[in-house]
């Protein structure tokens, strides 16, 4: 029984990735057909896939077995319905029975089962949360809406569990998954690992600082966070796990540096363009204002990771023994390299995702066939088929129980209320002001695509920050960090809970390293607006301003990632981690009275405890 599941898992999950080839290729035949397709075949995946029935006692096995096999069958009628109602929707208005409105709640069951089997319980309470509030009565604290409407409005419309994010992930994302899954299975995923190592052996973590660097190369010119992750994170994240560090920081790892990717100049994930349209300020400008405050979190990264490797003993590997690099992998290396330069080239041009996607795929098809001997066999074609489809099966899961979400949060309308409270609630206190916007930006930025959180976001909360005195470019800047930041903030954590399956880990424990790892991401805002000068582009900018914030951001970035981490050069006690902790904080204070104490405060801590370990090392040696 278990192999013909196999069988049929693998032949849904080969199907899913030339459905994802050919809609990046030659487009979507059908809107509603496409999304269809995507889900049914992502939840067959899902339903027959060994993962979710072998961890199982073997006496369990048979009846899980037997479930798996009725929620298939019963999920293909629901979604046949949902097809045969949404294109009669198509040409008249039709009035939806109570027996497809149970339908709809019936496919909602089976998504929430299938979430807590494949994501666990974290994401099954908060899609519980949204069910419940979307339908108690409001003397039970709920919405109080009635259950056939929401049906009709999450389940048979385009917002809802069939919404957004799906169409963004079967449409893009799924063929940068299947660009990936040719990379690491012809072996130009170990070349590259070859080239990991060499460039970075001689660092702490050297490989977790080259998925940096390559993150943030990729993430700049993808509009999506999520194809960031998949499309570096199924060879940097094995890379990072081979290294020593733990699957939950491997996959941390590449869902922040990947989401900094929308962030960094020259393309912000098609961000820099909006902002020009919508603010009128000059793309050069807006480019030029965005670059420091980018290399800002990158450089935190590079902080943490190397804190974390001292903590965990991984050290750089001896110059005998680090990876030499041959004309054949430089050769090799080009079944990398020459699809990456398509992306970017394609992407320049102009052209969708999708289409640099399908046209990286198809050359790095070519050129590991041509590159990779062992790749001409046609079974490892269909590893990579099934490799693919797996992974954009899981995906498409949470995707849709995330879109009953957000349709949730728009059926309601809470986000917008909450960013209209904001004013009210704050005044004129322009920080109370920030900490409320961006709580507004990761609510409202959570599961929708940068280019999209943006438009949100910045219609809804620029205007009140600009309101408040904040440079126009200051003011957008600040709702598109949060907005990037919402991929990896949990309970709603796309990027992180894709780059979970890859690294092996729990979704929500990814989603909270990842925030941890990128703690400078939610200061680095807070900073362009009490420090500007990091903009450069203002008018008042003084060269003096901007280093004292650099120097400032370092001295914070170090003293909080050592307190988090509880380490240093050595392990800290608590009330060292308390006071690095505040003095983090308080040296990016835009007052001198309170932030040179706390610099020197920081600094004497660092120097001393340095000083302490390098002492305590000559003694024993």
């Amino acid at each position: 029984m278990n192999k013909a599941m196999r069988l049929v898992s693998d032949g849904a999950a080969i199907a899913l990735a030339c459905l994802a080839f050919y809609t990046a290729g030659w487009g979507v035949f059908d809107n509603v057909g496409v999304s269809a397709l995507n889900v049914w075949l992502g939840f067959m995946v899902a339903f027959f896939a060994a993962r979710s029935i072998e961890n199982l006692p073997p006496s369990n096995q048979s009846l899980l077995t037997v479930v798996h096999i009725g929620l298939a069958v019963l999920f293909t009628y629901i979604i046949w319905r949902w097809v045969s109602i949404m294109l009669e929707q198509e040409y008249e208005f039709i009035e939806i029975s109570v027996a497809e409105d149970l339908w709809a709640w019936l496919g909602v069951a089976i998504t929430a089962y299938m979430t807590w089997r494949y994501f666990g319980l974290p994401m099954l309470i908060v899609f519980m949360i949204a069910t419940l509030y979307v339908i108690l009565p409001q003397n039970l604290l709920g919405y109080g809406e009635d259950w056939m409407r929401v049906a009709e409005n999450l389940w048979f419309s385009s917002d809802g569990a069939f919404g957004r994010p799906v169409e963004v992930v079967g449409r893009v994302v799924l063929i940068f998954i299947l660009f990936g899954a040719l990379l690491q299975t012809s072996g130009a995923g170990e070349v590259l690992l070859k080239f990991a190592f060499a460039s970075t052996g001689r660092f702490s973590g050297g490989p977790a600082h080259a998925a940096i660097v390559g993150s943030a190369m990729f993430g700049t010119l993808s509009g999506a966070a999520i194809a960031n992750v998949v499309s570096t994170g199924v060879f940097t994240i094995p890379i990072i796990k081979k290294s020593g560090f733990k699957a939950k920081f491997a996959g941390a790892v590449e869902a922040a540096a990947s989401t900094g990717g929308q962030i960094m100049p020259p393309v912000m994930g098609t961000v820099a363009f909006l902002m020009a349209d919508i603010t009128g300020i000059p793309y050069l400008n807006i480019v030029i204002a965005a670059t420091v405050p980018a290399l800002m979190y990158y450089g935190s990264l590079f902080i943490v990771v190397l804190i974390e490797s001292r903590k965990y003993g991984i050290h750089a590997i001896p110059a005998e023994d680090r990876q030499k690099l041959t004309g054949r992998d430089w050769l090799q290396s080009l079944a990398f390299w020459i699809p990456l330069a398509m992306l970017v080239y394609f992407l320049l041009d102009g052209r969708t995702a999708q289409n640099a996607g399908f046209a990286a795929t198809i050359s790095a098809f070519v050129l590991c066939l041509a590159l990779f001997p062992d790749f001409r066999n046609p079974q490892r074609w269909v590893e990579a088929l099934v490799s693919a489809g797996r992974t954009s099966a899981i995906l498409m899961v949470i995707v849709v129980a995330i879109g009953f979400v957000i349709g949730v949060v728009n059926m309601t309308g809470i986000g917008l209320r909450f960013a209209e409270a904001i004013l009210q609630i704050a005044g004129t206190n322009l920080f109370l002001s920030l900490l409320l916007v961006m709580a507004g930006c990761l609510v409202m930025g959570m599961g929708v695509p940068t280019g999209a959180a943006y438009l949100i976001i910045a219609i809804v909360l620029g205007p009140a920050l600009e309101k408040l005195g904040l440079p126009t470019v200051a003011a957008h800047l600040f709702v598109v960090y949060f907005g990037v930041l919402s991929v990896i903030t949990p309970p709603v954590a796309l990027a992180a809970f894709a780059a979970a399956p890859i690294a092996g880990a729990k979704p929500m424990e990814t989603g909270f390293e990842a925030v941890r790892l990128a703690i400078a991401g939610f200061i680095i805002p807070f900073i362009f607006v009490f420090h500007q000068d990091v903009l450069i582009i203002l008018d008042d900018f003084q060269l003096s301003g901007l280093v004292w914030a650099l120097v400032a951001f370092f001295i914070a970035t170090w003293s909080l990632s050592t307190s988090l981490a509880g380490f240093d050069a050595r392990n800290l006690p608590n009330w060292e981690r308390l006071i690095r902790f505040i003095a983090g904080f308080a040296v990016l204070i835009p007052n001198s009275s309170y932030a040179l104490p706390a610099a020197v405060i920081a600094l004497l801590l660092i120097a001393s405890h340095h000083y302490a370990d390098h002492k305590r090392r000559q003694l024993k040696s």
